[in-house]
């Protein structure tokens, strides 16, 4: 992820129409029911300490091969399919071979809302960089929240995205990053199966014990707005602040190919890129209230998507 120039926007209150419809379609989205667990910080954490403890996981590294089979074991404990996404992608270095794992839990349409996040994290041969935060966050985030959707009723397929190669190999210029998200829309698009794509929700670097997401500023504005008032309602301003800055990341393709598409990040951490991204700078905490918080604000935004004319 990469951020641009920083600036704070006004935010636009909805008009009272917009607020007819909302209610209309929440009340036609099948809820969780009684029996659906709740987001587990401490079990997300472990899935982290899990992958963290296969150390540096760069883009083509057997580490990141032993990730993907953590991943693919937890899926299949939780009965969830999952498929590579296989490529080999053009770097600064040469050819490096790149596996997105796609995790599916079947809804009652097929088209599908795309949860996502990057589980690579970035080479660096000058220092040991386990990338806990980033790369390990969402990597963990994203079992963790499959072992609740998968108990879930889901109006719309639920489509559990872990990137590969979200970070730059040498530096964040040109197309030296987000070789996973560019992969998979190309694919949708050369397929025709873009249109499937009902919206994405990305997460990123979402572990800092000191978590303060701002609204980033290429996201759709509509999908940052239902997440911010549902943290707001949950008491969570304090995480997810009004400010607002943009940040290149995975989302950036999925936007450009005209898909509703958020990021939730936090790149205001000291250890980013460096040794110190490290277990103890992570928070089992900061996993909970984020899963807690799109898991509430889910049912509102499965309610848009639900809207006549969307």
């Amino acid at each position: 992820m990469n951020a641009s120039d920083r600036g704070v926007v006004s935010l636009v209150a909805h008009a009272a129409p917009a607020l007819c419809w909302l209610v209309i379609a929440v009340s036609a989205v099948p809820m969780a029911s009684a029996q659906t667990p709740a987001f587990d910080g401490g079990r997300a954490f472990d899935h982290l300490r899990a992958m963290v403890g296969h150390g540096p996981r760069p883009a083509g590294s057997a580490a990141l091969e032993q990730t993907r089979q953590y991943i693919r074991g937890q899926m299949s404990a939780l009965g969830i399919t999952v498929q590579d996404q296989a490529f080999d992608a053009d770097t600064p270095i040469g050819k490096i071979h790149m596996v997105n794992l796609r995790a599916t839990i079947p809804g009652t349409r097929p088209e599908r809302v795309i949860i996502a996040g990057h589980y690579d994290t970035k080479l660096y041969r000058q220092f040991r960089f386990v990338g806990a935060n980033d790369g390990g966050s969402s990597g963990a985030f994203l079992v963790e929240i499959a072992r609740v959707l998968k108990r879930r009723k889901n109006p719309w397929t639920i489509e559990l995205l872990f990137l590969d190669g979200e970070e730059a190999v040498i530096e964040w210029t040109g197309t030296d990053h987000t070789y996973g998200s560019r992969y998979y829309v190309e694919q949708a698009r050369k397929s025709g199966d873009l249109a499937r794509i009902k919206a994405m929700i990305l997460v990123d670097m979402i572990g800092d014990r000191n978590l303060n997401i701002r609204r980033e500023a290429y996201s759709t504005p509509w999908l940052t707005d239902l997440i911010w008032s549902t943290a707001r309602a949950a008491g969570f301003s304090n995480i997810f602040l009004a400010e607002q800055e943009p940040i290149e990341d995975d989302h950036k393709p999925f936007l450009e190919a005209g898909v509703p598409a958020v990021d939730l990040i936090d790149l205001h951490y000291p250890p980013w890129h460096t040794a110190d991204d490290t277990l103890d700078k992570v928070s089992a905490r900061s996993l909970e209230v984020v899963g807690q918080v799109l898991l509430a604000a889910l049912p509102k935004i499965e309610a848009r998507l639900l809207a006549p004319g969307r």
